[in-house]
């Protein structure tokens, strides 16, 4: 499975802003997806490694979708904060 990662529309922008806040400083761990999230991120720099390995980069202003069943490895390279979603 793989993320889908862009730069959001003027309209999902203004969604996003109203969603939770989620902040996490530089880290690592791993997580598996119950539920889709997305996100659009306000600050930060995060590479996550997917199970077959491949890696996946987003950073400020970014929105990001990862699927539901999605397993990885959340690497935070500088501290992140994003607006987020489930399902």
């Amino acid at each position: 499975m793989k993320p889908i990662i862009r730069k959001p529309s003027k309209e999902e922008k203004e969604e996003a802003e109203s969603w939770p806040i989620w902040e996490k400083e530089i880290s690592e761990f791993p997580w598996k997806y119950d539920t889709k999230e997305t996100f659009l991120v306000m600050e930060g720099d995060v590479t996550v490694t997917n199970e077959e390995g491949k890696e996946f980069h987003f950073k400020e202003g970014d929105y990001v979708i990862l699927p539901k069943g999605m397993k990885c490895n959340w690497k935070i390279n500088k501290d992140v904060r994003k607006h987020y979603k489930m399902g």
